[in-house]
């Protein structure tokens, strides 16, 4: 599968999406999220609602997060460093997050997997930077 191409996570096997969730969950640098906001970056690995459900209820199973009342707690403090699990790449790319179209793509390397690309703005609020 194509990863450049947001449309085309229906045809990932629900398996590898969850896989990809769980390992993007462990990585939020957040201390609380809302719900929404949750979502918003499960998002970016799939919009299968299913899959979306899937993947807060196996991270709440595993303790990668604590919900209670619309509030999710990330439980890892394992962040995502730009350094080390980012990289850049060049080409014509559309954001997984926004789609708007890229001509530098920055991805994150999870062990599930790499997720992306995402723009310069797209990417920080991923991971919690913004």
């Amino acid at each position: 599968m194509d990863r450049d191409e947001p449309e085309a996570d229906q045809d990932e096997p629900v398996d590898d999406r969850v896989a990809l969730g769980l390992a993007l969950l462990e990585r939020l640098e957040h201390e609380t999220l809302s719900l929404a906001e949750v979502v918003d970056r499960i998002e970016t690995v799939t919009s299968d609602p299913t899959a979306t459900r899937t993947i807060l209820d196996e991270a709440e199973l595993r303790g990668i997060i604590e919900r209670e009342d619309g509030i999710i707690r990330p439980k890892s403090r394992q962040y995502v460093s730009f350094d080390r699990d980012v990289v850049t790449k060049e080409g014509e790319f559309s954001c997984r997050r926004c789609g708007s179209s890229l001509s530098t793509g920055y991805f994150i390397r999870l062990d599930a997997g790499e997720l992306g690309p995402f723009g310069s703005s797209c990417i920080r609020k991923v991971t919690g930077r913004e």
